[in-house]
């Protein structure tokens, strides 16, 4: 990576969290042509005037210049970050069907928990220098802020204090052939990383969907079954949300591959479960 970004994603473990409580500041990591590259992308709820001097104070390591930094409404901020180009109308954020992408993804997740060791990003670099590689990213977002005030009891969500940043890992292609190999390599990915993440359980985020690590069966899917990957989207609180479920759906007619079993289902259980 050019001009020391290593250094600089590894700094930033350390005030991604801490920041002002108006300061978001996440990084990309993607593979442009033989080049990794770290991309900052940040949204500041004040203007330029206040975030250059707090950027100096916080994170003068990143650099950043006047022109770096573009004034914009809260409305236009979530349509650029969405993604959509300058021209595009606002109301672009209201058409579902937008995206142009017309292959396949994978997604796992992380969180982090004590900063990752600068060693361990050549580790991911060089994972990125393979093939499959060419089309994958790993988002890392930070958490702290208002996420921190929360208690991680109080609603079904529980990633809360103590969690630096969450991580995205996505690799996407075109053919519907190259599948597993796709998938095979962020699986690859995803083991490397065991040592850096969170642990008992290895925790994960709920929007980003992974059968990996676990899943419902057709019929009957039991308590133990259902928490191995319940307690690692929603830790403790899993326990609460299975009592609810028993209440309010008790024959487990709302379900998906990793939907919140009831502790008793009408349902025959299948044999070996």
């Amino acid at each position: 990576m050019k001009q020391n970004a290593t250094k600089i994603v590894h700094e930033w473990q350390y005030i991604a969290n801490k920041l002002h409580e108006g300061l978001f500041i996440d990084v990309v990591l993607i593979r442009a042509n033989s080049t990794m590259v770290a991309a900052f992308t940040s949204l500041f709820l004040g203007g330029i005037d206040r975030l250059l001097p707090l950027m100096q104070e916080s994170f003068p390591e990143l650099g950043l210049k006047r022109e770096d930094c573009t004034e914009m409404s809260w409305i236009e901020s979530a349509h650029t970050l969405a993604g959509f180009q300058k021209e595009e109308p606002l109301h672009s954020l209201l058409d579902r069907n937008s995206s142009s992408s017309k292959g396949f993804f994978k997604a796992k997740s992380d969180y982090v928990k004590q900063p990752i060791p600068e060693s361990a990003f050549e580790g991911i670099y060089d994972r990125f220098a393979e093939e499959e590689g060419q089309s994958a990213v790993i988002a890392l977002i930070p958490y702290g802020g208002k996420m921190n005030e929360i208690s991680e009891s109080e609603i079904p969500f529980p990633h809360r204090a103590g969690n630096i940043y969450k991580i995205m890992y996505v690799v996407a292609w075109g053919e519907d052939g190259a599948s597993q190999r796709y998938i095979n390599w962020i699986r690859k990915l995803y083991g490397y990383m065991t040592p850096y993440v969170s642990k008992n359980p290895r925790e994960a985020y709920l929007n980003y969907r992974d059968l990996d690590i676990g899943r419902n069966n057709q019929g009957y899917t039991g308590y133990k079954k259902a928490s191995i990957w319940g307690k690692k989207y929603f830790k403790n609180n899993f326990d609460r949300l299975v009592h609810v479920k028993t209440t309010v759906d008790p024959h487990n007619f709302f379900r998906n591959e990793q939907s919140i079993p009831p502790l008793s289902s009408r349902v025959p259980k299948k044999i070996g479960d």
